[in-house]
């Protein structure tokens, strides 16, 4: 099974994967852990790239460089996981080129359909969490937490692009989950991370027929 986490920044889905991975390994499920933009050492070149403050990346160009990461992602990771019988998670897929791309820099979703046929071929989620939280509040939780692109307080590339961007990003995200409702399950994220955490397990449990 192949299972993507989605959101805007400040979402909580990287912490929501993470937990889930211990929680199915502890049941003797074999997991394979991945992330985009990287995963790879191409695709963490392109990270850098994409997330670097002081890049200015035209929005065609940025779709690009999104689908060879994906794409180096799919072969070298992905493919290879899942042929092995493994459950693989992955903190964003393509879904996010739809929404960052596609909604937020105004695109199109043709245009990312067709580069997303070429990039992941027949490799596609069979489910996908979003995690949904109001951009300014998650920007404001990313931007207060330092990282290796950006130190905290200042954010990242995308993390600059602003609330009003992200917003786009989220609602284009919601629509996306109500075009495919038998691959999305979406999660408010309300509560603490322990209540977002019991959400998602009780919806994987029904996926994988693990009792409570």
């Amino acid at each position: 099974m192949f299972i993507t986490f989605e959101g805007v920044e400040g979402s909580g889905k990287s912490t929501q994967l993470h937990r889930l991975a211990d929680y199915l390994r502890n049941r003797g499920i074999a997991v394979e852990v991945t992330f985009e933009p990287g995963g790879t050492s191409t695709g963490d070149a392109v990270r850098r790239i994409l997330l670097d403050p002081q890049s200015h990346i035209e929005p065609g160009a940025e779709l690009f460089l999104m689908m060879a990461s994906r794409r180096q992602l799919v072969e070298e990771v992905i493919r290879p996981a899942l042929a092995e019988g493994k459950v693989v998670l992955s903190d964003r897929f393509v879904d996010a080129s739809f929404a960052y791309q596609g909604f937020g820099r105004g695109l199109g979703l043709e245009m990312v359909q067709s580069l997303a046929q070429w990039a992941c071929r027949e490799i596609w989620p069979d489910r996908t969490l979003l995690f949904d939280i109001p951009a300014e509040v998650g920007l404001n939780r990313a931007v207060s937490t330092g990282k290796k692109e950006a130190a905290a307080g200042q954010g990242d590339r995308i993390e600059r692009c602003g609330s009003d961007f992200l917003e786009t990003v989220r609602q284009g995200y919601l629509e996306i989950a109500r075009r495919e409702p038998s691959r999305y399950t979406v999660i408010p994220v309300t509560g603490d991370a322990d209540q977002t955490y019991n959400d998602m397990i009780s919806i994987v449990n029904g996926w994988f027929e693990i009792a409570q």
